[in-house]
């Protein structure tokens, strides 16, 4: 497999699809055709499915596992959501704040490295890094 070749995508298993649908829908702003039921994709300027949910309660019946959520913020993953530079994420954190989305750890900061971020926690406890690399 040649990885510059490869798509990635992305896959929340989520328990409640209308609350987490609504959440990247209308509060995040991705586009989607979901019309309920137990799947999602959201447009991306990735493609097609680089984004997208499946009902966790389907999805464990499909492996035949159960499934053990996290208690709070989930730490095992996060989802990086890269805008075109500083003032980008500065105007969505402010746009995010209006619609009283909470930060798990403040308002955004720039880091010796330089990204400029802050971070989101969905619905469901999934972690959103929302920043940018680029300072103009």
């Amino acid at each position: 497999m040649n990885g510059k070749e490869v798509r990635v995508g992305v896959s929340l298993l989520v328990g409640n699809m209308d609350n987490m649908v609504r959440f990247y829908r209308d509060i995040l702003g991705f586009q989607t055709q979901w019309n309920g039921g137990s799947f999602a994709d959201f447009e991306t300027a990735s493609g097609e499915l680089s984004l997208f949910m499946y009902s966790r309660e389907e999805f464990v019946k499909a492996i035949g596992e159960d499934y053990i959520p996290p208690n709070g913020i989930n730490q095992t993953f996060e989802i990086a959501l890269w805008l075109p530079s500083f003032a980008d994420v500065d105007s969505e954190y402010e746009r995010l704040s209006r619609l009283g989305v909470q930060f798990p750890t403040g308002e955004p900061i720039t880091y010796p490295f330089g990204i400029h971020n802050f971070y989101v926690a969905d619905p469901e406890g999934n972690l959103l890094e929302i920043g940018s690399a680029n300072a103009v």
